[in-house]
């Protein structure tokens, strides 16, 4: 099963029985969230599929958001997202300084290094991207504000997932179901485990075409002044052209100066 395929959650319902609770604003955020690059257009047997969620609630959760001009179906059965999702999580970027703050980093840190450098927080089991400098494209996923990517298998990932305390880390682990990107991913927990300890020791993390072969990266942590990882900020490479061993001696420096400043935008 591939990670289109497998449903967003889990058959329990951790609200179950909580009156506050909104099950119908909440189905209708998960058939947002089941779109993806991969899968910009979806039929309601689709989205119920990747949701696990009825297909009658599905038909009634698009045809909502087919009112409000969230989603659109040109031939009535495969729906897509419209422009007006972005309003979403445009007004939770706008009021971000860190991500507004940090771009003039960004651009200088790409403009240096001549690759595409990024920032992103932990956002679930994912990593969402919150700014970003495009130097040239190696990815054949077009990454963009507001991309996101799994955690486990992402350098940004990575550096985020060290800071977790022992028991949200844990949860993390027991609940992953990881997939072979390419025959570098590591998929069982207890290596993933081992590397994010490795990760937390030495400060950054090197992704290694765990993703996709052709990539590899280089992140490092943005800290809060208590210490805290609040944000992870990476450069991607192609890894023909530059070696892990070069990330570290050239790269590493200029990464951590970079996040150093934008780390002073948090005090």
């Amino acid at each position: 099963m591939t990670d289109e395929q497998q449903p967003l959650r889990g058959n329990s319902d951790p609200w179950k029985g909580d009156p506050n609770f909104m099950a119908s604003l909440a189905r209708g955020l998960e058939v947002l969230q089941a779109f993806t690059p991969q899968r910009r257009l979806m039929s309601v047997s689709q989205i119920s599929q990747r949701t696990g969620i009825p297909r009658a609630a599905v038909r009634r959760c698009l045809y909502t958001l087919s009112k409000l001009g969230f989603v659109y179906a040109e031939d009535g059965k495969n729906f897509e997202l419209r422009p007006r999702v972005l309003s979403l999580g445009h007004n939770w970027l706008g009021a971000t300084p860190l991500a507004s703050a940090s771009q003039p980093v960004l651009r200088q840190l790409s403009q240096t290094l001549n690759e595409s450098c990024s920032m992103a927080v932990l956002d679930g089991d994912d990593i969402l991207y919150i700014a970003r400098a495009s130097a040239s494209r190696i990815m054949t996923i077009d990454l963009h504000i507001g991309s996101r990517l799994p955690a486990s298998t992402t350098s940004m990932g990575r550096v985020l997932l060290s800071g977790l305390a022992s028991e949200p880390l844990n949860d993390f682990l027991a609940r992953l179901t990881q997939l072979r990107y390419t025959s570098h991913t590591l998929v069982s927990s207890s290596a993933l485990r081992e590397e994010l300890a490795r990760v937390r020791q030495q400060g950054y993390a090197i992704n290694d075409q765990e993703l996709e072969i052709g990539l590899r990266s280089l992140a490092v942590p943005l800290c809060a002044p208590d210490g805290r990882i609040v944000a992870a900020l990476n450069v991607g490479v192609h890894a023909g052209q530059v070696s892990a061993d070069m990330l570290r001696q050239h790269h590493l420096p200029l990464l951590q100066e970079a996040a150093r400043e934008i780390s002073l935008l948090l005090r």
